[in-house]
């Protein structure tokens, strides 16, 4: 699965109607004038393959745009990308909590719902649960099912991203190679009923993804588009980072890249994997919660943290900055062997305390070199972070210009 920004157009009769489809969403060429010089193709060629678009929906015209020639004349007609003619549905699962939620193409969140799902009790419960939310959403937000082009799934733990399966997920007991898109496609359909079937005669296409890079990828298109090297670092039960270069998330290998909170920092404390002396066992959410709750504070996870930080509790606040500190030291290296120009703080620990931890050994173990540009902030979108990833991620696939090729096909234009 590849980003926008890997993206090229073939010149010549070899650019498609999903081609042309890319260089009007981008923004590179909005008239039919500047298709045909953007890609060669004859102004029939251009006007045959813009009707297949036009014919299913997704393109429309705009206002003229302006006269280039001085001699004056009518203004080129622009095109653009109609967002309205489907959305999509996505959700962001914690350990404990989950958010859901229905958004134009363009990111915009129509409905919106959270609440308690227990990642504990298994993808057959959870993924059955969030068919019953999407379906609710859907009658919010007034949308037929139809209208549903494909759903988004955010998750805690390393996914393969070509198979959407959860592979050794520290944090997900009972997930590891469960078919989290085959459920999720039949639980939309058995709570939404008709109009849950794609034109190839296939379920609602479900993509799955790390929350980490989800949340990465939303907060670097919305905020920092121009950031060819951008990191997130989520630290909620616990710890994760996500990683947007050249405009595409880095998976690594296998989906296992970012895996962050289990680099070993010499301590002795037992991680939920198994192992000894994990970065997640001793600064992560749930880490320093079981730290609060041994001093007799009522505190059983991240989020139980992060409400005792808002409210200014004082060891709390000590914790979160100790935990900050320890997130910093492993992020100095991070930061050397990446080089990003910004490093984003995220999840329920993501407030000053801990990010003036996190700044005081990153800037003292870095070096100067590798943090000359870099700028290390808190998170711009929040709790839906994940979502509007999630939501970009969707777009992306659904409207790459192979897949356009393919969707028109199937829809016989």
């Amino acid at each position: 699965m590849t980003g926008r920004a890997d993206r090229t157009v073939r010149a010549g009769n070899q650019a498609s109607s999903g081609e042309l489809l890319e260089l009007v969403r981008s923004g590179r060429a909005t008239t039919r004038g500047a298709l045909q010089q953007a890609t060669g193709l004859s102004r029939a060629t251009v006007g045959q393959r813009l009707d297949r678009l036009f014919r299913v929906g997704w393109l429309r015209e705009g206002a003229g745009g302006p006269v280039d020639s001085p001699l004056g004349g009518r203004p080129s007609i622009t095109l653009e990308f109609d967002d309205a003619h489907a959305v999509v549905l996505a959700a962001d699962l914690d350990t404990r909590h989950g958010r859901a939620a229905v958004l134009t193409l363009t990111g915009e969140i129509l409905a919106e719902k959270s609440g308690l799902l227990v990642v504990d009790e298994g993808p057959d419960v959870v993924l059955g649960e969030l068919g019953r939310w999407f379906a609710d959403l859907l009658v919010k937000a007034a949308k037929p099912a139809d209208a549903v082009c494909g759903i988004g799934l955010a998750v805690p733990g390393p996914v393969d991203s070509d198979t959407g399966r959860v592979v050794q997920p520290p944090i997900m007991p009972g997930w590891d190679g469960y078919d989290i898109r085959g459920r999720l496609s039949r639980a939309f359909a058995e709570h939404a009923g008709e109009g849950t079937v794609s034109a190839a005669g296939a379920g609602v296409p479900v993509l799955v993804d790390n929350d980490a890079n989800l949340m990465a990828y939303g907060e670097q298109r919305t905020g920092y588009p121009d950031c060819s090297a951008f990191a997130l670092v989520k630290v909620s039960t616990g710890i994760g980072a996500g990683m947007v270069v050249g405009g595409t998330i880095y998976r690594g290998i296998d989906g296992g890249a970012g895996d962050i909170g289990h680099i070993r920092v010499g301590a002795d404390a037992l991680c939920r994997c198994g192992s000894y002396g994990c970065l997640a066992a001793v600064a992560s959410g749930g880490a320093v919660a079981r730290r609060l709750a041994e001093s007799g504070v009522a505190a059983a996870s991240g989020s139980d943290v992060r409400d005792l930080l808002t409210s200014g509790h004082p060891e709390a606040m000590a914790l979160a900055r100790e935990a900050g500190r320890q997130v910093g030291d492993v992020l100095a290296t991070v930061v050397t062997l990446l080089n990003p120009g910004v490093l984003m703080i995220a999840g329920d620990l993501a407030g000053t305390p801990f990010l003036t931890g996190v700044r005081e050994l990153l800037y003292q173990r870095a070096l100067p070199r590798s943090t000359a540009h870099l700028d290390v902030v808190t998170s711009r979108l929040g709790e839906r972070a994940g979502l509007i990833g999630a939501g970009a991620l969707v777009v992306e696939y659904l409207y790459a210009p192979e897949r356009v090729e393919e969707r028109l096909a199937a829809l016989g234009v």
